[in-house]
């Protein structure tokens, strides 16, 4: 099973990489470039739906795949560790994904991991340390209470849909779709390629009337339940943090059999082009292991994905003790 699995996350991801290849790559010019990136991704407590864990927590295989093909190495970042791991840890890699998932993102230990996470990349910014960091879904929604202090969600009808992306006018010029092709950004605005599997949103109106969202993050898109209308991409002003409401990872490493899944072609090249924009911001990071042999103990190929099958969430995952 362990060995089967492996082989399919190789060839997926090499798929992956050969199609980045022939698409057009962003250009950074006068930029000293870290070639050899590693991205940190978090854990989280197990799902309650999942019936069979192998460990107190996990990732989903599809967040992993989705930065290997994209020219990235990942470590997962296990969750009840002391601040001083995490700080070492931070120290050593390129980037941190913060995952979609399920848990409480106020009390739990994986909005505890991302808060110290957080408060470090603020610094290092701040001193001109370039270390960026994604949201997807509840990552997405942990950014928001880790910058406003607080839970202002929204209750929305998102979970199971694919819908298409109303552009802002800050799209535009926008660091993470600039470099993406006409024709991409036209499929993303016009078709229902963009995954939602969310109870809870970030409305319009709460983003506007917080004082702390406003000036940090600006708006790159939105998106309606057919009542409210919630934010579903944006970026920070001022630091290379990203956030997605929608899961870029699923249209081309997910196959659970769910509403609102999308495998079309400008589905599956909305994930190349996310994946890519993310792995080039963490090039521009060089922390590094202190060791070979710290960096290859800490490698995500220390662990072996689990098949889960086609009805529930995610396809495979990883479980940490």
């Amino acid at each position: 099973m362990c060995s089967s699995a492996f082989v399919f996350s190789v060839v997926t991801s090499f798929t992956f990489v050969l199609c980045c290849f022939l698409l057009p790559q962003p250009v950074y010019p006068c930029i000293r470039l870290n070639n050899r990136p590693i991205i940190g991704i978090l854990a989280q407590e197990n799902q309650e739906s999942d019936p069979h864990p192998l460990g107190i927590s996990y990732i989903a295989a599809s967040y992993v795949k989705h930065l290997e093909a994209a020219g990235a190495r990942v470590v997962p970042v296990r969750i009840n560790r002391t601040e001083d791991e995490y700080e070492k840890l931070f120290n050593s890699i390129n980037g941190l994904l913060l995952p979609g998932g399920e848990v409480d993102i106020e009390r739990s230990q994986f909005a505890r991991a991302a808060k110290i996470f957080y408060d470090l990349a603020i610094k290092a910014n701040d001193e001109s340390d370039y270390f960026p960091i994604w949201g997807t879904c509840l990552g997405f929604e942990q950014l928001t209470v880790l910058t406003s202090g607080k839970n202002i969600l929204t209750v929305t009808k998102t979970e199971g849909v694919a819908l298409p992306l109303t552009f802002t006018q800050a799209a535009k010029e926008s660091r993470l779709f600039k470099t993406f092709p006409k024709d991409l950004l036209q499929a993303l605005s016009t078709e229902n390629i963009t995954a939602n599997y969310h109870d809870w949103s970030l409305s319009l109106q709460n983003y506007t009337n917080n004082n702390k969202l406003q000036s940090f993050y600006k708006i790159l898109s939105t998106n309606t339940d057919g009542h409210t209308e919630f934010i579903s991409t944006m970026e920070a002003y001022k630091y290379p943090f990203y956030a997605v409401q929608w899961h870029p990872e699923r249209n081309a490493f997910e196959w659970v059999q769910k509403t609102g899944m999308a495998h079309s072609p400008s589905a599956v090249k909305a994930s190349f082009y996310t994946a890519d924009f993310f792995v080039n911001e963490a090039r521009r990071n060089f922390h590094h292991f202190a060791t070979k042999t710290e960096e290859e103990d800490a490698l995500i190929y220390n662990y072996c994905p689990a098949y889960k099958g086609q009805d529930v969430a995610f396809l495979q995952k990883y479980y940490f003790d």
